[in-house]
């Protein structure tokens, strides 16, 4: 589990004195709870996202847990080091809007055919209650030819999830290169 600290001040030497002490800013959020101001401890949180199993991961700050999902994060433009991330809580049976992340399988036979395979969209907007919540959408890839896309509406979502994203939206495709 990641452990983390409450922020008592969001001001911001507080926030620059926790950076340069490693830590990483975050905000927790969810609907009707109370925003809570958090930092961890930059390469354990880095470390954690990485070898994560599920899309909602449970934290501990203080004495409490919560369940949540990286929702957005924020990197500094020259060093591409983490910055800052937003959480938002999952609370069992709440409908809320999730970012799903997309996987892909197979090798498209339009590479061969002088083809580049394009990501259109890494992650997929949903509303879910967290039960229903897929970790990924798992997308066979191996039938793409130079011009072919596949569209949100080829994906299929499990039972309880909604994509309200217009059906005709490429995900992933497969270019003719320059």
């Amino acid at each position: 589990m990641l452990q983390g600290i409450v922020r008592e001040s969001t001001s911001k030497s507080a926030s620059k004195k926790l950076r340069r002490d490693g830590y990483l800013i975050a905000n927790l959020y969810g609907k009707g709870q109370e925003n809570v101001n958090a930092a961890f401890k930059t390469g354990d949180f880095i470390k954690y996202l990485r070898n994560k199993e599920h899309l909602i991961f449970p934290v501990k700050l203080g004495d409490k847990e919560f369940n949540v999902v990286v929702q957005e994060y924020q990197k500094d433009p020259i060093t591409s080091d983490l910055v800052h991330v937003d959480l938002l809580i999952a609370q069992e049976g709440v409908k809320q809007y999730f970012y799903v992340p997309i996987k892909v399988t197979g090798t498209p036979k339009g590479l061969k055919n002088k083809g580049v395979l394009i990501y259109h969209r890494r992650r997929i907007k949903v509303k879910s209650i967290p039960e229903n919540l897929p970790d990924f959408f798992e997308l066979d890839i191996s039938d793409l030819d130079v011009g072919d896309n596949v569209l949100i509406r080829d994906i299929k979502m499990p039972e309880g999830v909604e994509c309200y994203l217009n059906p005709s939206i490429p995900v992933v495709g497969v270019i003719k290169a320059k």
